[in-house]
């Protein structure tokens, strides 16, 4: 009897333990929204310029343009069997701006069944026209994807940009607590789990309370919190699944003191550290630092808060190997220049502040840009002697 009874308590941990394990990796549906201002909404969102060319394309049946110039061009997405949608630009009157777009918003490679999109807004070089709907043929069945299009068109110069007009969002339960998740098509190609070393070729997950403006890169990995995820999204965006990412491979990283924190990005996802003694860790992969912090209080008790980002190519990338210390130098100093140009006896000055690795820097006093420098300018003979203060912007 006794043998029986502790085989069935093993049987029953055992499938409670399956549950939990399943619960924890279940499929948690979003909410698909779109709008013409989803770039403003969601925040973080990436762009394209796409091609325009003036050559009809061959073996296409078009529609009626009322333009004689009417642009074509291809917004190219895995999400369809040929790689990519056609659409034209034409114009409601002769000579004035392109306000018109066809898209073969079905994918069957035609134009000629589909109806005119008009734009909502025009002003002296631009129009703009969306969200504009696709549908997508998946397994499961038809899905819909939104862009928006914006042509500018200046003298001679003409340009077409599409940014994305859908995203996901939704609460999703993160032990036993509520998350508000929101997806981000960010490189604007109709897929959502996009994973790159590029982080514009990243699509972007925010998980977070309601208002969480904490933007992450999709990848193999997510932060919530203090614990590591290992995130599973749906190709189309639909739904996430989320579980906790153990025996993860990682590697050390060794930083300057000062480094308050720093974050780095790759396949891996956008992951921050917040080193102790300048010493932190990251899963083994490559990265490509995204940026780093540095605070500080003065004599007067005034908070400044120093922060590098935008490394070149060449300078941002770097390998985490298993059980192995990186050392990476960045951080201060920071390199102040002032140059000056002259135009027929017109002198500008510019000041502009780098890392030492070439990295843009932002400089905060108590959460706001301080006060812009000045320059004091006189003469060897004493004569002039002039201070000037510089401008943002």
């Amino acid at each position: 009897m006794k043998s029986n009874a502790f085989f069935r308590l093993v049987v029953l941990i055992g499938i409670v333990a399956l549950a939990s394990a399943c619960e924890a990796q279940e499929e948690q549906w979003l909410q698909y929204r779109s709008s013409r201002e989803a770039g403003d909404i969601v925040g973080d969102h990436g762009s394209l310029r796409l091609q325009l060319d003036l050559n009809k394309p061959e073996g296409v049946e078009l529609p009626e343009f009322k333009a004689d110039d009417p642009f074509f061009g291809k917004w190219f997405t895995p999400m369809v069997e040929k790689g990519h949608l056609l659409f034209a630009l034409d114009r409601s009157q002769k000579g004035g701006m392109y306000d018109l777009l066809y898209i073969d918003s079905n994918g069957d490679g035609q134009l000629k069944d589909e109806s005119a999109l008009e734009a909502y807004r025009i002003d002296q070089y631009s129009t703009y026209i969306g969200p504009v709907k696709v549908m997508f043929q998946i397994e499961d069945g038809p899905v819909s994807y939104h862009l928006n299009f914006r042509f500018y068109k200046s003298g001679d110069t003409t340009r077409l940009y599409l940014y994305p007009g859908g995203w996901y969002e939704g609460d999703i339960t993160i032990d036993g607590g509520k998350k508000r998740c929101v997806l981000i098509d960010h490189n604007v190609n109709g897929t959502f789990n996009d994973k790159s070393l590029d982080a514009e070729q990243c699509d972007r997950i925010r998980i977070g309370e309601e208002n969480d403006q904490d933007t992450r890169f999709v990848g193999n990995f997510i932060e919530v919190g203090d614990v590591l995820y290992r995130p599973e999204i749906a190709r189309d965006g639909a739904f996430v699944i989320l579980s906790k990412a153990d025996d993860v491979k990682m590697g050390t990283v060794r930083l300057q003191e000062s480094i308050a924190e720093f974050s780095a990005g790759g396949e891996n996802g956008l992951l921050k550290v917040k080193p102790e003694g300048g010493v932190g860790s990251l899963p083994v992969g490559k990265y490509r630092i995204n940026d780093w912090v540095i605070e500080k209080q003065d004599d007067q008790g005034a908070q400044w808060r120093v922060r590098g980002s935008r490394f070149s190519d060449e300078k941002g990338l770097f390998d985490i190997n298993e059980n192995q210390e990186l050392e990476l130098t960045i951080g201060t100093p920071i390199v102040a220049t002032l140059t000056e140009s002259d135009n027929k006896g017109t002198h500008s000055f510019r000041h502009n502040m780098k890392g030492k690795d070439g990295e843009s820097i932002e400089l905060m006093r108590n959460g706001s840009r301080p006060q812009a420098p000045k320059v004091n300018i006189k003469n060897k003979e004493g004569t002039y002697d002039r201070t000037y203060s510089f401008a943002y912007g």
